[in-house]
């Protein structure tokens, strides 16, 4: 525990959605970078307000904060939709940003004008992925929800999830058979990076397969070139340990070159900074104790004790720095 503040660290997955700097600050005392991910998601604010923020931090902060961008599917029917969408991501590209995110509206929301849901594989996303590939641009991607995202609230096993799709019924699956179904958005992404094999990926939250070590690393060996990140699914990943915990540590060091810490907290303009702060050291913290110590731990997601991974300190490191910066090269300059 006592490496914690001598390590240096990086989250590569959160959302900072305000001009507070509260996150930042705290980063610079618990020695992280940090990654914010730009969302077309309902509950943040616009595209073209997180991206003055995005540009202000950077400013502010350019060895410590990067940010990747994203784009509407606004428009997605019209013929000049993929010229607008490259034209609009170079221009982020030319304002610092690293990465672009696509999220699960692709595949569990949006619709062509035949009324079909638009996945992630469809050729109308082809030449923006090829001009990622071609200018070395990775591809930070949501692709769908959890598997417990189609079963009964009841059943779904961690509270957390369970409460997200409570407080959003519009994404949970089994309220809304007509979404494509768990199978078909994982074989979407696969297909599509089959077609872009050159594309590097960053899966985030474990790229929909937190349910199964097992499908993490058959999908980990199937793509040389993906990453997976584990932002908001450590729990799932205490939730495996307290049921085979050398599963879980020989699959961490098996694949310790794939792996990127990140977190998805999400800071709004509305927060307490100072309790977000204190908020945020803690889970740092915890998640730390986690995967470098052999300590006995509970978690409110779940019934059941599980004990820390104690990894080794090589591991570690790769996990929560140097797998980022290969992952994000134009990163934290």
């Amino acid at each position: 525990m006592k490496d914690f503040y001598n390590i240096e660290k990086i989250d590569a997955h959160v959302h900072i959605n305000s001009m507070d700097t509260a996150l930042l600050e705290q980063a610079l005392t618990d020695n992280f970078k940090i990654l914010t991910i730009n969302t077309d998601y309902p509950d943040f604010s616009s595209i073209e307000e997180q991206n003055r923020v995005s540009i202000r931090h950077l400013q502010a902060y350019p060895n410590h904060f990067a940010y990747a961008s994203t784009f509407r599917m606004q428009g997605w029917d019209d013929p000049d939709w993929q010229e607008k969408i490259i034209r609009h991501l170079d221009e982020t590209f030319r304002n610092g940003a690293v990465a672009v995110k696509v999220w699960k509206d692709i595949g569990m929301e949006v619709r062509n004008k035949r009324n079909e849901f638009v996945m992630i594989d469809d050729s109308g996303f082809d030449d923006i992925f090829s001009h990622l590939v071609k200018k070395d641009i990775p591809l930070v991607c949501h692709t769908g929800e959890p598997k417990d995202c189609w079963l009964p609230l009841e059943d779904i096993a961690l509270k957390f999830i369970r409460e997200y799709f409570k407080t959003h019924p519009q994404y949970h699956a089994r309220l809304n058979p007509e979404i494509p179904t768990y199978e078909e958005q994982v074989a979407a992404r696969d297909q599509m990076l089959a077609k872009n094999e050159q594309l590097q990926f960053i899966g985030a939250h474990f790229a929909s397969l937190e349910w199964s070590i097992d499908e993490i690393g058959r999908f980990l060996d199937c793509f040389p070139r993906a990453v997976v990140d584990v932002a908001e699914r450590m729990m799932y990943l205490q939730y495996h340990t307290s049921r085979d915990y050398r599963k879980v540590r020989n699959f961490i060091i098996k694949y310790q070159d794939r792996i990127l810490y990140g977190t998805d907290l999400v800071q709004d303009p509305e927060i307490d900074s100072e309790k977000f702060k204190e908020e945020v050291h803690l889970r740092w913290l915890n998640e730390w104790k986690f995967l470098v110590t052999d300590e006995t731990m509970h978690s409110s997601e779940f019934d059941g004790a599980f004990k820390g991974l104690s990894l080794p300190l090589e591991v570690v490191k790769k996990i929560y720095c140097f797998n980022a910066l290969r992952a994000y090269p134009d990163a934290w300059r």
